[in-house]
């Protein structure tokens, strides 16, 4: 476990560098893109977020070991949130991570998994509202991983199920995105004094919204990966009015029929994309580190839609609609020239918006 020993209380004593390492290089090596975000955030809420991030990507790990079949998954998934509702204790952790992180073909994941009593032993020295919004976070999304678990076949069955209804999409969003929404805003508001204006509801709100915006591109664009892993978040009454079944989206000829379905996803993605333009210039201008921090998902998603809307082949696994990386540098520089002015924002977010719709 990376050298930690368990304090008096179970959990590791976590020293300066410990904490460096697991906030600064672990975190780095298995947040992927999204570490950018964290980097940009203020000191006060990247350090929340950065380990709420540690931590579902440590469930997220366990429920994509796909080595084991889903009902071990499922065990261990369930004792890791045990352990996340707390009391944490070490010999629980010590385990959990003895037994899967062998199993891992990223070495960063295994390492993470070593390393979960000392992840718990910074949770525990959090501020108390922080920690809470961590613990509940967490054990949300874990709730959407035992979605992906229980609803869905094994990985090599080659059959493939979808979610039933728009209802049971627009839940499984929320479990799995929508829920960070609300993180970020509990924790954003509590670590920055500009933001005690907030109407704490509204704004809960617009930052669901905000995650399923993202979700929501997500699923759009994954869907080709998905499907071959027997997941189709397309759901069964949207398919069904189409005369198609799940697993007829395996076959890329059938993307023009079932277009009508990918075009409904993208409307209610943009109109979570509205909420999110809402929720980025209710950020005090002076903010502007939060700012980028929302601003730069929600471009790039917006970039990732348009790719898609345009891609007439997005059942083939061999066509990903995807932004160039060319594109995302262009994006935060030009971001840091107009973070600051809410016309200027507002003009990009909705140009972009447009040109996801005149592709529909």
């Amino acid at each position: 476990m990376s050298g930690a020993q368990p304090s008096s209380g179970g959990l590791p004593a976590v020293s300066p560098a410990e904490r460096r390492r697991l906030l600064t290089d672990l975190l780095k090596g298995v947040s992927r893109s999204f570490y950018l975000t964290l980097k940009v955030l203020p000191a006060g809420v990247r350090e929340p977020v950065g380990l709420a991030y540690l931590l579902a990507r440590a469930a997220d790990t366990i429920s994509d070991t796909m080595v084991l079949p889903p009902r071990n998954r499922l065990m261990h998934l369930l004792a890791f949130r045990a352990q996340v509702v707390g009391p944490a204790d070490f010999e629980a952790l010590q385990s959990i991570g003895n037994a899967l992180n062998e199993l891992q073909e990223i070495s960063k994941e295994a390492e993470l998994l070593r390393s979960l009593p000392a992840v718990f032993g910074i949770l525990e020295g959090l501020l108390l509202e922080d920690q809470e919004a961590v613990r509940s976070v967490v054990v949300t999304l874990t709730r959407g991983m035992e979605t992906d678990l229980t609803t869905f076949p094994t990985e090599d069955s080659g059959q493939v199920v979808a979610l039933d209804s728009a209802p049971a999409l627009d839940d499984y969003i929320y479990h799995v995105a929508g829920c960070v929404g609300e993180f970020w805003t509990a924790v954003s508001m509590s670590c920055t004094a500009s933001l005690r204006h907030w109407d704490k509801a509204a704004m809960f709100d617009l930052g669901v919204r905000f995650g399923k915006a993202l979700q929501m591109t997500n699923v759009l664009r994954d869907v080709p990966k998905d499907l071959r892993m027997g997941r189709c978040y397309l759901t069964a009454n949207a398919l069904s009015e189409l005369d198609l079944d799940p697993s007829d989206l395996l076959n890329a000829d059938n993307s023009d029929k079932a277009r009508p379905a990918l075009v409904d996803g993208i409307n209610l993605a943009l109109d979570h994309y509205a909420a999110a333009e809402r929720y980025i210039l209710a950020i005090p201008r002076r903010n502007l580190r939060l700012r980028l921090a929302a601003l730069w998902p929600v471009i790039i998603g917006l970039g990732t839609l348009a790719q898609l809307a345009n891609n007439r082949g997005w059942l083939s696994p061999d066509t990903t609609s995807k932004v160039t990386r060319e594109w995302i540098y262009k994006v935060l520089l030009f971001s840091m020239l107009v973070g600051r002015s809410n016309s200027a924002l507002a003009w990009w977010i909705r140009r972009l918006r447009r040109r996801v719709e005149s592709t529909l």
